[in-house]
């Protein structure tokens, strides 16, 4: 076949393709990949600078006399494991990877809760600068963690909901578009729900 009408018939064939790849969902997927990968690097910024600060919390909790051992061992343990885990740009489809990461955070978390509610014990840490800063400090962390790991969980709910619609889930698996792991909300929630501290049973009494 002539050069000509070989282009004649490849242009038509090149614009009912790409009429066909829009119309299939091809450049959502293409947005929505880009915009859970762009959510996911904020959730793990914001868990980072978490781990961050427990260093100089954990520092700083260290000078108060006979503060629990037991509540900053705890923290220390978390914080290792939490930093540990090896996140990958796989870890987005895989759940059960995502579910090690999601239990290992929250269990850090629950860990500083724990710590923050002790402190409330002892006047000299209520009455520190420093701690009381560095409080502040983590608990803007934790409202960044939340509205990321939402913004992260809508994104990939839309591309899920994509993956597994018709007609678009026939692009999804043209291109193996697999549908990506999600954060458990109600998981989360359990795992970060601060424990309850009792003082009435304490037997030894923190330093005045």
């Amino acid at each position: 076949m002539p050069a000509t009408r070989l282009s004649r018939f490849s242009a038509p064939l090149l614009i009912a393709a790409t009429l066909s790849l829009s119309g299939c969902g091809y450049n959502d997927f293409q947005r929505l990949d880009e915009q859970s990968k762009a959510a996911w690097s904020e959730v793990l910024n914001q868990y980072q600078r978490r781990a961050d600060l427990i260093p100089n919390i954990v520092n700083t909790v260290k000078g108060e006399a006979n503060f629990e051992q037991e509540t900053l061992t705890r923290v220390v343990e978390a914080r290792s494991r939490a930093t540990a885990i090896q996140v990958t740009p796989e870890t987005l489809n895989d759940p059960q990877a995502m579910e090690r990461f999601q239990q290992a955070q929250g269990q850090l978390g629950s860990a500083l809760s724990r710590l923050l509610a002790v402190s409330e014990n002892y006047p000299n840490l209520k009455a520190n600068q420093g701690f009381q800063d560095l409080r502040v400090q983590l608990e803007g962390t934790e409202n960044r963690i939340t509205v990321a790991r939402n913004k992260y969980i809508q994104t990939v709910q839309e591309y899920n909901v994509l993956a597994r619609s018709f007609p678009t889930n026939l692009t999804a698996m043209v291109f193996s578009y697999q549908p990506k792991a999600n954060f458990s909300v109600a998981n989360e929630a359990e795992i970060s729900r601060p424990p309850t501290v009792d003082f009435g049973n304490q037997q030894q009494q923190p330093a005045r």
